[in-house]
């Protein structure tokens, strides 16, 4: 229960968190062009402690490794090779936008045969490609596994650490950087990463205030783009950094994530709740001024009706929550963690306020 409070009292901070009234450009778009690349490429990890691929069953693993010997100087052609202290990983990186040569980044490293867990392992050099097949990366380092602790019992069997997924922190240096004409542009755009039309217009009229001849216009929901002015073409780095520095009050939609994997639920900002009475397992909720014959039954004596926050119906065995009918979903979930309701409950709980029109928010479950 201790755990189950937790996670619900998490919930709440998050449902009662207010957006910042003003928020920077820089925060919420991305400048066209300023996109990351994605990197891929086969390596090997060696110093397993017996949990690495069968090379029975993983021939290229063993293809691999006797590569990898060749190379060294090392014939192993003809040899029975049986260790088991090695695997075949796919290694993938973001390489960011201005990356340049020399420059670090971080690599994800997952398993391809049938290697129990890379914990301990050491991935060897590993070249690293574009999709235009180019090397772009070197890889090589020691492999670290994400440990996975939930914090509440009820999702504690259902989420664990994947040992064959592992990272090297900045366990790769830029061999290659990705060519960018930055200062010959006549044109920027910026994406929005929430597409808003309200957004999209007011960012560009925040530009509009500040640069002087309407160089900014929205073009959809999610795309601003603005007229570099003559004067300031020899100024780009200076002209780019004042307008990421604009500050601009975002309008967003009504949301809340659900990762059923773990039983987090995190609140969005202008979430409200519509009339409604829920009645689940052995508890009650009433949001707003309902026909309490809905949940009670008609025959229901009336001074059992007057609901005043919680209490125990003990005729029932059910407890009771009464919230206003401007009660918010901050209210509601404050009311559902008192009767004991946990995370894999309110989740369902949601969905079916959802399914009846009674929560005015996007349900994005992931």
């Amino acid at each position: 229960m201790k755990c189950n409070k937790l996670i619900i009292f998490l919930i709440l901070i998050l449902a009662s968190i207010q957006v910042s009234a003003k928020t920077r450009i820089k925060d919420i778009t991305t400048k066209e062009g300023d996109r990351e690349n994605l990197l891929v490429g086969h390596g090997l990890v060696v110093g397993l402690s017996g949990t690495g691929d069968n090379l029975k069953n993983a021939v290229f693993t063993e293809k691999g490794l006797t590569d990898f010997l060749e190379r060294l100087g090392i014939n192993v052609q003809g040899a029975n090779l049986k260790t088991k202290n090695i695997a075949a990983v796919t290694v993938t990186a973001k390489l960011p936008a201005f990356a340049r040569r020399g420059n670090k980044i971080s690599v994800q490293v997952s398993a391809i045969g049938d290697a129990k867990s890379l914990r301990g392992g050491t991935l060897l050099a590993t070249p690293l490609l574009g999709a235009d097949g180019e090397v772009y990366a070197l890889s090589q380092g020691r492999i670290a596994i994400a440990d996975f602790n939930p914090i509440s019992a009820d999702v504690k069997n259902k989420s664990q650490t994947v040992e064959t997924n592992g990272y090297i922190q900045d366990g790769a240096i830029v061999e290659t950087e990705i060519p960018y004409e930055f200062a010959s542009q006549t044109m920027l755009r910026f994406s929005l990463h929430s597409p808003d039309f309200s957004t999209a217009i007011k960012v560009a009229e925040v530009i509009n205030d500040h640069i002087p001849g309407n160089t900014a216009k929205a073009l959809d929901a999610a795309t601003i783009e603005v007229q570099i002015p003559s004067y300031k073409q020899e100024e780009m780095i200076d002209f780019v950094a004042d307008i990421e520095t604009l500050t601009v009050e975002p309008d967003y939609k009504a949301k809340i994530v659900i990762d059923e994997s773990t039983g987090t639920i995190v609140i969005g900002n202008n979430v409200s709740i519509a009339p409604v009475a829920i009645a689940h397992g052995n508890l009650i909720v009433n949001v707003g001024q309902l026909n309490y014959d809905q949940v009670y039954g008609p025959d229901t004596p009336e001074d059992e009706l007057d609901l005043v926050n919680s209490y125990v119906d003990q005729k029932r065995g059910r407890s009771v929550h009464h919230l206003k009918n401007s009660a918010t979903l901050s209210d509601l979930v404050d009311g559902l963690n008192k009767l004991g309701v946990y995370p894999r409950d309110m989740i369902d709980i949601l969905r079916n306020m959802k399914s009846v029109g009674a929560l005015n928010a996007v349900i994005e479950v992931r």
